[in-house]
């Protein structure tokens, strides 16, 4: 298939559509958009409408009335509602190029996907970025986008491996000459990890938390591995106890938090340590010189980087500008003609 894009300019555009966050990457201005993958549906008179996106609609999670809902219209890294992700797709793009670009001709917009997504999620994210005003829609698959934006050696006949650590999913992928030689998407990421804390705060201490909470945890004191110090690390958390009913706040250590992220880390691992045994002998041998570059919010976890050494024996760099490499390369497919064989074909 051959890939034609007019004249690049603002009205085209790369998205990375998170599970937790969607960035949107305007060619010469860079990543114009940073927000939340939230939506705030509101129900009146037997109608539903869009009351909020992205932060406006991250503040109202666990404190709206009945009448109105906040939603992710992505599980996984994938869409799980369509009509609610066109229309925060819609959002962000109007918010990114102008309501009179929208009008007048839309953008064209390269989309990422995880690798491990199928036929019908592809269609699906495809249709939810048409549908939403984008004029033609392309889409890259992450782990080639988060290397590209990490600036490894993707189109040279070297060996490269990247680990894009996400909300929904862990991308993990092996290029060489502008392909990816072996990728894989294991869905487990920073929303696992949030899940994993409240569980083990509602098991340990019969105290229901909210997903804000066990995320200002994980990202103020969470680590993969203990430290001696790590007992007398300690935070504070506030929630309901179950079997009072009562707003209740305990302490809890540094250490309790590394036990409660135990099984998403080892599943991280797992899924890494199986991709270095799917490469290819002279790629592998690559890899053991460059090493595994990391990149997405979870790579930012204290230790986890020293876990996957250790594991795999392996050196571990964490990206430049981790959180928005996927963007940055999805990006960079837009303005260098010589990435556009990275591109998935319909």
């Amino acid at each position: 298939m051959l890939f034609r894009f007019g004249s690049i300019g603002s009205r085209d555009i790369a998205i990375d559509l998170g599970t937790a966050n969607t960035l949107v990457y305007v060619p010469g201005q860079g990543v114009v958009i940073d927000e939340p993958s939230v939506v705030a549906i509101e129900t009146s008179g037997g109608t539903r409408h869009v009351r909020a996106v992205g932060s406006d609609a991250k503040i109202l999670v666990g404190k709206t009335p009945d009448h109105i809902e906040t939603c992710r219209p992505l599980t996984d890294g994938v869409i799980n509602n369509l009509e609610i992700a066109e229309e925060m797709i819609k959002h962000f793009i109007q918010k990114a190029v102008g309501v009179q670009t929208m009008l007048s001709r839309g953008p064209e917009v390269v989309i990422c996907v995880p690798s491990g997504a199928t036929s019908v999620e592809r269609r699906a994210i495809r249709a939810a970025a048409f549908n939403a005003g984008g004029r033609e829609v392309w889409l890259i698959e992450e782990p080639m986008a988060a290397a590209i934006g990490a600036g490894l050696p993707v189109s040279e006949p070297i060996g490269s491996m990247v680990v894009d650590i996400g909300g929904g999913t862990t991308e993990v992928g092996i290029i060489c000459l502008m392909n990816l030689a072996y990728g894989t998407s294991a869905r487990v990421g920073g929303d696992k990890m949030d899940e994993a804390i409240t569980a083990y705060v509602r098991r340990k201490y019969n105290l229901q938390i909210g997903e804000g909470t066990a995320e200002r945890i994980k990202k103020e004191m969470g680590s993969a591995i203990a430290t001696p110090e790590s007992h007398h690390i300690v935070g504070h958390l506030r929630g309901q106890d179950v079997a009072k009913g009562v707003p209740h706040e305990i302490t809890i250590s540094q250490a309790e938090i590394v036990e409660a992220l135990r099984d998403p880390i080892a599943q991280i691992v797992q899924v890494i340590t199986a991709s270095l045994e799917k490469a290819k002998p002279e790629i592998a041998a690559d890899v053991i010189d460059l090493g595994i570059t990391m990149t997405g919010g979870g790579s930012l976890l204290r230790n986890i980087d020293k876990v996957i050494a250790d594991e795999t024996g392996l050196p571990v760099h964490l990206a430049e500008a981790p959180l928005i490499c996927v963007a940055l390369g999805a990006g960079r497919v837009l303005e260098d003609a010589a990435y556009r064989g990275t591109l998935c074909p319909a």
